[in-house]
């Protein structure tokens, strides 16, 4: 179709076209035509028409999906916000090959407010298309299910950015996972009946959690809708098909996904043993942990079982309990080392994180050593006192071999307090104490040296987790206050005198882990 035009300067010229071309979204090709002589058609431009996105709600209260459709291949980003100055964004996606529709799930919305969101769509070329204004009423929990949030700042020290993810736990239905802003105010919950154990964020933008009772592994999207999930039972019966040991009990504690997108999930399995060391003439039930990897359709392909690898003679944290149950590793954080492509698995009972031999699958199995007391390293600057006790989410802070840092939350329960044996919290010693802590691993030389710690003067007899920031700060998480259903996260500065930064108390409740995330979107930092 030829259009006039109307010159407006050597290099501009102005056509109009007509509306029966811009009735839906489509790609047009314009080009300009001179007469001869010395005239010619230039290279065509495409001109993309689309029609504006639609925002609608979810199941979650502050959750809206935003679709728009695109006729040909584009990124779609979400910018949304309080006022039509927006200020935040989701993570990019992807039109399917040749154009098509996108939906977005937009999340990071304050309770019971008005938000203005628009689309940004990306075309190969450059261009960028903005879409007009819409509007979203955001909704929240019901006032019985908001926990009580204080937050307090320190003038002059700088928080590093992000939101804040609570793993909430508590009797019947208030459990949950909340995220927050760092002003403490809720930007997205999950209910989960007892609270999540945990709850993390997947590459994907979905996030994977255990519930407290164990029963079954799910993931969810943002909107809070189930992408897939794998009971107990079934998981036993997969196992037994693939002719892999042992049955599992629950799971508990911790799942983490792996460069291979593979899960690694944490479970319990009990056997039976006789004369214990310490339990002479009785028959025990013994608790222990075992790993189970899933592939990426959430099938087992690989399992490791604590008895198979440490002493069930060693049992320094409790013995059986009025069930004749003994818990004797209980495991309770899971890491992936890149490095050298092992395990570290925190054994809270034991005192202990160890490494096992996993080389992505294809190793032994076997403890490669022990971190903690009466374990394979030797403490460079410190006493029986200053190693980690019961400890909670030792992470990885340097990806390379055989000199590291790794971090911790040590909470401290039955700490050797000196070299005859005294621990802390019975009669006539010291009271326990927890910390956050960060070791000088050197793996070669068998050694650990105390880099950092921060002392807050509090007992957390169980629960917690210790991060360490891009900032450099550190923000742990007490998620008891000695045995109390009151919750301290602290942000605190890496120095010899940590100075608090930031502090985030949630009372009326536990909080298994709290973790600082760049945004709900893998990749975007807000």
């Amino acid at each position: 179709m030829a259009l006039a035009t109307t010159f407006e300067s050597s290099t501009q010229l102005r056509a109009t076209i007509p509306p029966s071309l811009l009735g839906a979204p489509t790609t047009l090709s314009l080009a300009v035509s001179n007469p001869s002589p010395g005239g010619g058609i230039s290279s065509p431009k495409i001109f993309t028409v689309l029609s504006a996105g639609q925002v609608t709600p979810t199941n979650h209260p502050q959750v809206a999906q935003y679709t728009i459709r695109s006729p040909r291949e584009a990124w779609v980003t979400i910018e949304f916000g309080p006022t039509t100055n927006y200020g935040l964004r989701t993570w990019s996606l992807p039109t399917p090959t040749g154009g098509g529709e996108v939906s977005i799930l937009v999340a990071g919305m304050r309770a019971f407010t008005t938000y203005h969101l628009r689309a940004l769509v990306q075309f190969p070329d450059g261009v960028t298309y903005v879409d007009a204004d819409h509007t979203f009423d955001t909704g929240g929990l019901p006032p019985e299910e908001v926990p009580p949030i204080t937050v307090t700042r320190s003038s002059g020290l700088v928080s590093s950015p992000g939101v804040q993810l609570l793993d909430v736990i508590a009797g019947g239905p208030r459990g949950k996972a909340l995220v927050t802003n760092l002003d403490g105010n809720i930007l997205w919950s999950y209910p989960v009946a007892n609270g999540p154990t945990p709850m993390r964020l997947l590459p994907n933008g979905n996030f994977i959690f255990i519930p407290f009772d164990g029963t079954f592994l799910r993931e969810i999207d943002l909107a809070g809708n189930t992408v897939r999930e794998i009971s107990v039972p079934e998981l036993q019966k997969a196992l037994q098909t693939r002719g892999l040991p042992p049955v599992v009990g629950v799971l508990h504690h911790d799942v983490i996904m792996l460069p291979n997108g593979h899960l690694m999930v944490l479970a319990d399995v009990t056997r039976q043993f006789d004369n214990l060391i310490g339990f002479e003439g009785q028959t025990i039930n013994v608790v222990g942990d075992t790993l189970v990897e899933l592939d990426e359709n959430w099938q087992p392909v690989w399992t490791w079982s604590s008895f198979d690898h440490l002493d069930v003679n060693r049992h320094p944290f409790s013995g059986p309990d009025q069930n004749n149950i003994l818990d004797w590793t209980h495991g309770n954080a899971v890491v992936y080392s890149p490095a050298d492509r092992n395990l570290l698995l925190s054994l809270r009972h034991q005192h202990w994180v160890i490494k096992i031999d996993y080389q992505d699958g294809f190793g032994t199995g076997n403890v490669l050593w022990r971190l903690g007391p009466e374990g394979d390293f030797t403490l460079l600057n410190g006493g029986p006192a200053d190693w980690q006790y019961a400890q909670h989410f030792p992470t990885i802070l340097d990806n390379q071999v055989g000199v590291y840092r790794l971090a911790l939350f040590d909470n401290g329960n039955r700490r050797v307090l000196d070299e005859n044996g005294t621990i802390c919290g019975l009669s006539g010693s010291s009271p326990c104490y927890s910390r956050a802590i960060i070791y000088e691993i050197d793996e070669a030389m068998k050694t650990a040296r105390i880099l950092w710690e921060d002392k807050p003067g509090l007992f957390a007899p169980f629960i917690g987790s210790t991060q360490v920031l891009p900032n450099g700060n550190v923000v742990w998480d007490a998620g008891t206050l000695g045995g109390a259903a009151t919750a301290i996260v602290r942000e605190v500065t890496q120095e010899a005198t940590p100075q608090t930064v930031w502090q985030l108390e949630l009372s009326g409740q536990f909080v298994y882990r709290s973790i600082r995330l760049p945004s709900l979107y893998p990749g975007v930092q807000w």
